[in-house]
């Protein structure tokens, strides 16, 4: 693999991702299973406190370190499917407050379609309607095949966790469920959630009865609707502005600094790039409870983690890509933020084809 192309990856893997509510859900349920704090992060290089505090969006890397240590706890492949079924609706902020107050099933997975961006960037959903059946199809971003069964898992319990509040209906025997990966071992602890589940089919999808689109949903509230559909509207707006278009600044500054691989802008440098004074952007940051240098920290800290796992770089290119000229100088700093040396880290990972991200 080339090293450019390791640096496109690092940049999709390392952007804001996930809101962290979908994060503290999978804490919650391994603390419901007698496992404590420091036992769910072992291993993640994550902070409860970051987790817990604030609304940082996660990165794909970030979801997937504690994805990994889940499953590995409580030796649950399928671990997905509790989790995503177990989100309340409440979970999906104003997208889930929209959904609730629909007419009906149409007009609320109309509006899933549109706005689940909001909340994640890890797939996309477009509605398929036929004659004989609507489905919800799930098309994934981005691979990492180790962790796609939870994904997938808590995606498809989320979703029809959803419907089942909407419409009173038990959803897990009005629907079927197709997941585009193979039928595991354990394909008895699916069919025991859903009796209609089915393996290795050409998409990952909710499949639903047509009759369903006209369903009327069990609170149906124009004015909350409206509300709810504004706010939608208003974060998206956000998104597409050009001084903040990807929400939080801790984010859009994240993604900038992902897309500088060692040219790194001084905090006036950007502010002047992002159309606002030094003054309101610290403001915003401090809003937020961050500064310039905390995000440049992690962003050197993410992309030397990756690249130390995912290429073949000697350690003295990767300190010259961050913008370190003296590569002692990066080495400690590095051994500060992970307490170990980057070639430790590179030899406790190990450093093989298993480590690189599928396409």
């Amino acid at each position: 693999m080339s090293k450019q192309t390791v640096s496109e990856r690092a940049a999709d893997w390392l952007a804001p991702a996930l809101h962290p509510i979908y994060a503290r859900l999978i804490c919650a349920e391994m603390r419901r299973r007698g496992f404590d704090e420091a036992q769910i992060l072992s291993g993640t290089r994550l902070s409860w406190a970051a987790l817990h505090e604030g609304h940082r969006y996660l990165s794909f890397d970030e979801v997937t370190r504690l994805i990994r240590r889940a499953v590995a706890l409580t030796q649950e492949p399928w671990l997905g499917i509790t989790v995503g079924w177990g989100t309340q609706l409440s979970a999906h902020g104003p997208v889930g407050v929209a959904a609730m107050s629909c007419d009906n099933v149409g007009q609320a997975l109309a509006l899933i379609q549109r706005h689940a961006g909001l909340r994640q960037s890890l797939i996309s959903l477009d509605v398929e309607t036929r004659a004989d059946e609507v489905a919800l199809l799930m098309r994934e971003h981005l691979h990492a095949p180790d962790v796609r069964e939870y994904i997938m898992g808590h995606l498809m319990g989320a979703g029809l966790r959803v419907l089942d509040t909407l419409t009173g209906l038990d959803m897990r025997r009005v629907a079927r469920v197709e997941f585009a990966f193979p039928q595991p071992p354990w394909a008895d602890a699916y069919q025991r959630w859903w009796p209609d589940v089915r393996f290795g089919a050409e998409r990952s999808a909710l499949v639903l009865p047509p009759s369903l689109l006209v369903h009327p949903g069990l609170a149906p509230d124009p004015q909350t609707h409206r509300m709810a559909m504004r706010e939608c509207e208003r974060l998206w707006a956000q998104q597409n502005d050009p001084r903040d278009r990807l929400g939080p600044a801790g984010d859009r500054i994240l993604r900038l600094l992902l897309a500088c691989e060692g040219g790194y802008p001084t905090l006036n440098e950007l502010a002047e790039q992002e159309h606002v004074s030094s003054r309101t952007l610290i403001r915003k940051l401090r809003q937020e409870g961050l500064t310039y240098q905390q995000l440049l920290d992690r962003v050197r800290e993410d992309l030397a983690c990756w690249w130390l796992l995912h290429s073949d770089m000697a350690v003295e290119a990767i300190a010259d890509r961050l913008g370190y000229q003296d590569t002692s100088n990066f080495s400690r700093t590095f051994r500060r933020w992970v307490g170990m040396a980057p070639s430790d880290f590179r030899r406790s990972a190990g450093l093989s084809a298993l480590n690189t991200p599928a396409d």
